[in-house]
């Protein structure tokens, strides 16, 4: 369920990732002074990349690789040069990490959970790389601290540039939303668990195959072509090598090969799990998820929620990290003020958006809070949302 059940890890994924499984075939790639650059890194960084949703290269290895070396080259000057970076500034910037996480997570004890890790371990999987950067920060700082650089110089400079040769950077925006999830009634939230118990009975009395009735009636698309199946490991709670939501981890590690689980509950909706194989925290198994169904009279209610928050922030009696923090049904709201995360902070670019977000903010100016509007999330899930436009950056450079 690479949309649907995993849950989103950026900076520490590839640490610990490559802390926990060992890694088959490795070599040095690179040498600068001292330091090595081994495949892994680079291999790890394109992966870390991927899980972040961002754009890759087709030369992705050897753009990496510069970048590496660039870094590589930088910390080395750095030390050469006695640059020193105190343990406290470090120390400073993984707390600041770490809290960013659990913010993401809800508490420590699911951070430490979905990681697999304690927050003290996470910490030393990233000193090194937190202390690298800082280095190469400050040492890169250190060059050009001399080089002055007047308007009419760069003028000058674009002005060489043909303008059909303009380099284009693309438009970021920072954007804000509150959700709300429409409650599905006692009589659908029933239907779906009986709907998944009746399944289990028709595979376990031989009537239907678990890959069939995955075919046919799963809400998860992300495995409805397979089967529902999908490879899983326990120690490091991920699904086909992403974060994974430890309800299901843990219901799928109870049952023997063959087996199929009880209905449950985890925060996408109601499953029941088949293991097909295992070995040691390696399994491979299959799942049907039902999601119980919305009417339109609970998303009209839901519409009018937030159509209400939407005419105070209008009219100014309340500000959008506030309203954020006390209506948003998106866990991680109170934490982020409702704001949309990436790799950059609160910065996005359009790419970056899913398609209906993008959408509907193509035409927002800046401050403008959005009407309600009904949308389906990655994970199948029906919602409500406004939408609130902090601000757009980005402008392809022109000299006229």
């Amino acid at each position: 369920m690479k949309k649907l059940l995993f849950v989103f890890l950026t900076l520490i994924t590839a640490s610990v990732a490559s802390a926990q499984r060992p890694v088959v075939a490795d070599k040095i790639v690179g040498i600068v002074g001292d330091k090595i650059i081994l495949q892994s890194d680079v291999y790890n960084d394109i992966n870390d990349r991927k899980r972040r949703n961002e754009p890759v290269p087709p030369n992705a290895e050897c753009y990496i690789m510069e970048q590496i070396l660039a870094l590589k080259a930088l910390v080395l000057q750095a030390e050469k040069d006695s640059i020193i970076i105190e343990d406290s500034e470090i120390d400073a910037l993984l707390d600041n990490q770490v809290r960013g996480f659990i913010g993401q997570y809800g508490s420590k004890e699911a951070l430490e959970e979905i990681a697999g890790r304690t927050v003290y371990q996470i910490k030393e999987d990233l000193r090194q790389n937190f202390k690298e950067r800082k280095l190469a920060e400050r040492m890169r700082d250190k060059i050009v601290e001399g080089v002055k650089i007047t308007p009419q110089e760069v003028k000058a400079y674009w002005d060489k540039i043909p303008k059909d040769s303009l380099p284009f950077y693309e438009s970021e925006v920072e954007i804000g939303e509150i959700v709300v999830y429409p409650k599905a009634s006692r009589d659908l939230e029933k239907l779906a668990q009986d709907e998944l118990a009746d399944f289990k009975q028709q595979i376990e009395s031989g009537k239907a195959t678990f890959e069939a009735l995955a075919g046919l009636y799963t809400d998860d698309p992300g495995s409805k072509n397979t089967g529902g199946r999908y490879t899983t490991n326990r120690a490091e709670k991920t699904i086909e090598g992403q974060p994974a939501d430890p309800t299901f981890i843990n219901n799928a590690f109870r049952l023997k090969e063959g087996q199929i689980s009880p209905v449950f509950k985890s925060q996408f909706g109601y499953h029941i799990i088949q293991m097909i194989n295992r070995a040691g925290d390696d399994a491979v198994v299959r799942h049907i998820l039902r999601v119980p169904k919305v009417t339109q009279a609970e998303v009209a209610l839901s519409m009018d929620k937030l159509d209400s928050v939407r005419s105070k922030l209008v009219a100014g009696t309340l500000v959008f990290g506030e309203a954020a923090a006390r209506y948003s049904e998106d866990v991680n709201a109170k934490f982020t003020a409702g704001m949309l995360q990436g790799p950059n902070g609160t910065y996005l670019t359009y790419d970056q958006l899913n398609k209906d977000m993008a959408l509907l903010v193509k035409d927002m100016k800046v401050g403008e809070v959005s009407k309600p509007v009904a949308f389906t999330d990655e994970r199948g899930k029906q919602g409500v949302r406004i939408a609130y436009l902090k601000s757009r950056s980005g402008l392809k450079l022109s000299t006229g």
